[in-house]
């Protein structure tokens, strides 16, 4: 079986690949685990609570928390675990995370499909500030009994997306090596 960590981060000079980890919906959070090849229940959400969109990772990345870098896509379909979309980074929200007093960055791309019945989206910062407030919402609630605590440090654009895609890129290339 493929290891999905390991598939190309860049479709195209400005596309990535992300692979969908917890599907549109879901009340539980999935995570890829390399060794199985298989999704697995990391936890359930708080009660209620479900994903508004795909969320997964962008594969041979490696963000500050050792994790592929996270990414929600912005769509209305709902896929499953395992699918890989070819998606346009249009923002990325700075999030410091703090659990056992220990502070790092987890940041959190939103990228949109390139098939997608939105093609127009271009630029996070241009949506409605609605929406990225319910975002920051979301992931405090989705956050909730795992002792990490989330401070949003705001919102920047496209070129700031595949700006930290490229070093987490270069993370997961130094970390290979």
């Amino acid at each position: 079986m493929t290891n999905l960590l390991s598939l190309p981060a860049f479709a195209s000079k400005t596309d990535v690949h992300v692979v969908v980890e917890t599907p549109r919906h879901a009340q539980a959070k999935f995570k890829y685990e390399p060794e199985l090849g298989v999704f697995m229940l990391s936890r359930a959400l708080t009660l209620g609570l479900s994903y508004p969109y795909d969320w997964g990772f962008v594969p041979s990345t490696e963000a500050p928390d050792g994790d592929p870098i996270d990414a929600l896509v912005l769509h209305q379909i709902t896929t499953s675990p395992g699918v890989v979309l070819r998606c346009r980074p249009i923002g990325i929200l700075d999030v410091l995370q703090t659990q056992d007093r220990r502070s790092l960055r987890n940041d959190r791309l939103m990228v949109v499909p390139v098939k997608s019945r939105h093609p127009d989206a271009r630029d996070v910062r241009d949506l409605p500030a609605s929406l990225r407030h319910q975002a920051e919402e979301f992931f405090a609630a989705a956050t909730a009994g795992t002792g990490k605590r989330l401070k949003f440090l705001g919102w920047r654009g496209p070129k700031a997306a595949l700006a930290a895609i490229r070093r987490a890129q270069r993370a997961f290339e130094r970390s290979a090596a």
